[in-house]
């Protein structure tokens, strides 16, 4: 019986079982990820959506913090122990909880979210490459210019092709981006504020903290929007930066990602993203987004990324918009290409993926996935929370008061009619609050999930949820345990990967971090040692230059030191 089931695991995708414990990574992967994802290129088009809806320097500063802090909290305590004890993502998961009918809608929603995020990320990396070939500014639902539409396929070909390669090549080309990612933002936030600071104070030099925020209140986040109505406050900032990622976070979908996780607490990773990207970044946009439009006498929504990025940073920014948008689009089609392979099981994640990658490229060609990216993640998490609801009842509170975890399951349903009722009233409640204008639109998420969390635990106490399924749970622990040796016996032929400490290797890594740090001087440079503004044009034009060289710089050494990595991991695997 044992080796009949063992001979049926064989041939299960490896997408559709509990990650084995020789394929857990530790903490660096989710702190790259996270920061690759999360400093993005959407931080150009949220930063400036700040400066639009009229927020003042205080409750940016105040909100952006407590916001993502609790974003932080949340993927900490909910969804990486959930991810952890399961080793399961949300999409295979599901369907151990609520059936086929329900895991497939499901998957096919978030398939199509996901592309669509995806599809923005890579419009918004052509905006930068669109500039060095004189092409204008895409601004209508559809592409005007077929050179753009060839760019948007050049850049797209190299998303597909780093997220077919699965999380571990996402996460090796977000931990090298992340880095000077982050490192660009702060330099374009240096390199225009003294811009800012001549056009509200006359003078270039910034001497105090009472100089930022009067340069804040009087030319970024001024506290009336654009048309001189009162602007949002500190509420709306804070329930904005917590349910920006309520589609992954209360959502449960980077379930897909914490599964790998060696710890629940590796949750706090996330902050490299939240605070270092959401916070700084957004920070950053805002300030590099008000200074281009006061160096193009423009207003900054009028600009798109690839202005800003490149008034700010020089040809830099034409690299930061193009790898900004690569690294959120590679962590999303990844989770698209799961959804859909739990969809289609029969064939790998790889195949899946090129195919979903194939119909996200077409999608963005069509520039109006980019303009409307706001709307669409705040939607898409309220379309997704009542999910995430449903599966932290069935996780967390079914075993504590007597309901048995996985009953639809045991019951052999294909369709578990609590989830989907419990999805769609969910839905129509949240929308309903929202036609009612109820409360702030950003905090509709946490009455739907309490609600949705209610109702279905009612419904399933009348469906079967507390019937005895005592046969079958022997089963399915007798059944854990075979994967667990079926993977035990996998782990014998593993290669575990080990750092290259060669010193060769060692050099490229510490010259790569100099690159950095030249980048970080140039940026001081023109922030501090500007005198007066023919000094800050001087220096900004000093920046824009030699910055461009370490960045190239930058990415030939670290790619190159991950390459000699992953060459000697290779050669250890073939001579094992």
């Amino acid at each position: 019986m044992k080796n009949i089931l063992k001979a049926n695991l064989d041939s299960l995708n490896e997408e559709q079982l509990p990650v084995a414990k020789h394929k857990l990574h530790g903490g660096k992967y989710f702190a790259g990820l996270f920061s690759g994802e999360h400093i993005a290129a959407t931080e150009f088009v949220i930063g400036a959506t700040f400066v639009a809806l009229g927020a003042t320097t205080k409750d940016i500063l105040l909100g952006l913090l407590i916001g993502n802090i609790l974003a932080v909290l949340t993927w900490t305590f909910v969804t990486a122990p959930i991810a952890v004890q399961t080793r399961l993502s949300l999409y295979t998961y599901l369907n151990k909880i609520a059936g086929d009918s329900m895991s497939k809608l499901y998957n096919w929603a978030n398939a199509v979210i996901f592309t669509v995020i995806s599809a923005a990320m890579i419009t918004v990396s052509a905006s930068a490459v669109r500039l060095l070939f004189d092409i204008p500014a895409q601004l209508n639902w559809y592409s005007t210019n077929i050179n753009f539409i060839l760019i948007v396929i050049g850049v797209g070909a190299v998303v597909v092709c780093v997220a077919i390669y699965g999380f571990k090549t996402v996460a090796d080309f977000s931990s090298i981006c992340a880095p000077w990612l982050f490192v660009l933002f702060l330099s374009g936030a240096f390199e225009l504020l003294p811009a800012l600071s001549h056009n509200v104070l006359g003078s270039t030099s910034i001497t105090g903290w009472s100089d930022f925020l009067h340069i804040g209140n009087n030319s970024i986040w001024k506290g009336v929007t654009d048309t001189g109505e009162e602007g949002i406050g500190l509420i709306e900032v804070i329930g904005f930066a917590w349910a920006a990622n309520s589609i992954t976070h209360l959502g449960l979908i980077d379930m897909a990602l914490f599964r790998f996780a060696k710890k629940s607490s590796y949750g706090l990773y996330s902050s490299f993203g939240m605070l270092f990207g959401h916070y700084l970044a957004w920070i950053a946009a805002g300030v590099m987004g008000a200074g281009a439009a006061i160096l193009l006498k423009d207003s900054v929504v009028n600009l798109d990324p690839g202005d800003v990025a490149y008034k700010a940073l020089g040809a830099s920014g034409f690299v930061i918009v193009i790898v900004a948008g690569w690294t959120t689009a590679n962590a999303n089609l990844y989770r698209a290409g799961l959804a859909a392979q739990a969809i289609f099981k029969k064939h790998s994640r790889k195949k899946v993926t090129m195919i979903v990658g194939f119909f996200t490229v077409i999608v963005a060609c069509f520039p109006f996935v980019f303009s409307r990216i706001l709307p669409l993640l705040t939607y898409a998490g309220l379309l997704v929370i009542p999910v995430g609801a449903i599966v932290f009842a069935e996780h967390y509170i079914f075993p504590k008061i007597g309901f048995t975890r996985y009953w639809a399951h045991y019951k052999n349903l294909k369709t578990s009619k609590p989830a989907i009722a419990s999805w769609v009233l969910g839905l129509v409640f949240g929308i309903g609050l929202n036609a009612l204008n109820f409360m702030s639109f950003y905090y509709l998420f946490i009455p739907t999930w309490i609600f949705t969390i209610i109702l279905y635990t009612i419904l399933c106490k009348y469906y079967g949820a507390t019937e005895n399924y005592d046969i079958e749970i022997s089963q399915e622990k007798r059944l854990q345990k075979d994967i667990e040796e079926f993977q035990q016996e996998q782990a014998k032929t593993y290669h575990k990967e080990k750092k290259d400490k060669r010193v060769f290797t060692v050099v490229l890594r510490v010259i790569s971090i100099l690159f950095l740090l030249v980048i970080v001087s140039l940026a001081v440079n023109t922030f501090m040692f500007s005198i007066n503004f023919d000094d800050y044009l001087k220096n900004k034009t000093l920046f824009n230059t030699y910055a461009f060289v370490a960045t190239l710089g930058y990415f030939v050494t670290a790619y190159w030191a991950l390459k000699r990595t992953k060459s000697v991991n290779k050669n250890l695997k073939e001579n094992i």
